[in-house]
């Protein structure tokens, strides 16, 4: 017995109801016009939970899952990648060979001078190209991190570039441009733009207390780098020759945290890239956003 068919034409055998009428029309129209809103909101709508941007360690995942499904254009971020490697290979390769310049390794010294390439391609570009990346994905935190640091690499290796003439400004009249370098006007004012970015490193530390323990530790750890060298900066600005020693060892307390620092991003780049290829060994992060609950699901408390 043959299967039956079934036809969505009208049968030529029954005869509609109401003839010449509304439903004779309906029945044989052959397009149904519609607007391009409509069209788009019956075929072309997509579940934005199903394309989450990409992972990032600076948020909780509570965070970026209302993020995710709230943002009517997340579609487009589906096919980026997770620019923040791009900033971490920025950061090691930068801040790694200034602490031990700073703690004297194997004869290095100079304050790093001869790492002044390194911070304007490493420490800077990378940088701010990392951050315009983490702005473009809407994660504000890294981005202003990652910009505040890179522009920091940018006018730190300014600073030791001659051509710039930033410590030659401070020198006598006819005298050798490197003699302003032991000037106290360009100790003391080299000293507060490390002040403040201390100030604004420990702005980031109390924001990473919501991300995870490495992020902590680095931020902690910057806040010491940027305390001592401002202190040995002043202590050279106050008297250049009797203060010396102790400016130098402030300088390598400060290498020393700018260690401990580059370690810890070595190893938050470690575990960034394993994930990125889906390695089955995953090195851990301390995530901290459990400790301390997000301020959207209890009222803020204002000091």
């Amino acid at each position: 017995m043959p299967a039956p068919t079934y036809s969505l034409r009208p049968s030529p055998s029954r005869k509609p109801s109401l003839d010449g009428g509304p439903m004779q029309q309906l029945r044989n129209a052959q397009t149904v016009n519609m607007s391009a809103e409509l069209f788009e909101k019956l075929f072309l709508a997509r579940n934005d939970a199903a394309y989450p941007p990409p992972p990032t360690h600076w948020a909780d995942d509570d965070l970026k899952s209302i993020r995710s499904q709230g943002a009517p254009a997340a579609d487009w971020r589906k096919g980026l990648g997770n620019p923040t490697p791009i900033a971490l290979v920025g950061i090691v390769i930068s801040l790694t060979p200034l602490s031990c310049s700073l703690m004297g390794l194997l004869g290095a010294g100079g304050n790093g001078a001869a790492g002044v390439a390194t911070y304007y391609f490493f420490g800077g570009l990378l940088l701010i190209i990392a951050s315009m990346l983490e702005w473009l994905l809407g994660n504000t935190f890294p981005s202003v991190v990652f910009a505040a640091y890179g522009a920091f690499f940018f006018s730190f290796g300014g600073t030791l570039t001659p051509s710039f003439a930033a410590f030659a400004s401070y020198a006598p009249a006819g005298a050798d441009p490197a003699a302003g370098l032991t000037s106290q006007g360009f100790n003391a004012s080299f000293g507060w733009i490390l002040i403040w970015m201390c100030v604004l490193s420990v702005m980031f530390f109390i924001c990473s207390l919501r991300t995870n323990a490495v992020l902590v530790v680095i931020f902690f750890s910057l806040i010491g780098v940027f305390g001592t060298l401002g202190g040995a900066y002043f202590l050279l600005a106050a008297n250049f020759d009797r203060n010396g020693g102790t400016a130098e060892t402030l300088v390598k307390a400060g290498g020393v945290c700018g260690f401990v620092a580059s370690m810890a991003t070595w190893w938050f780049l470690l575990s960034t890239l394993l994930e990125t290829v889906d390695f089955p060994i995953r090195l851990p992060l301390g995530d901290l956003s459990g400790w301390m609950a997000p301020g959207s699901r209890r009222p803020a408390v204002i000091v």
